[in-house]
């Protein structure tokens, strides 16, 4: 009977932590291979896919000169009442939307500025 790959796993998994250990050295120096850029690599692409954002949020920066068509964007944009939406354009830097799209987060930066305010994207 052939050991297959489940096989092989399913023996891996009982193993303690100290025999794994010896094993995983048994392996480099039968190969003469090396765990470590393994793990490296592991790590580069838990790196890279940490990078590729999902959610971004939108933070206003400045409400700029035209602070009433900032408002008024910012109003439409969160539903919020005038003398919030108008304390959040004063008291910027504020985040304005949270966890959306990047689609999303590029249009109402858009509309931000067209409407005069400074907008970062984070």
């Amino acid at each position: 009977m052939a050991v297959t790959k489940q096989d092989v796993l399913e023996f891996i998994s009982n193993l303690s932590v100290l025999e794994l250990s010896e094993l995983v050295k048994e392996f480099e120096e039968k190969f003469g291979v090396s765990a470590q850029p393994v793990a490296v690599a592991g790590a580069a692409v838990a790196a890279v896919a940490e990078e590729e954002k999902t959610e971004f949020d939108v933070i206003l920066k400045d409400g700029g000169d035209k602070k009433i068509n900032v408002i008024k964007v910012v109003r439409a944009m969160t539903g919020l009442g005038l003398k919030e939406a108008k304390d959040a354009v004063e008291g910027a830097p504020t985040t304005i939307k949270e966890g959306i799209s990047k689609q999303d987060a590029e249009a109402a930066k858009k509309e931000l500025e067209e409407a005069g305010a400074a907008v970062e994207i984070k």
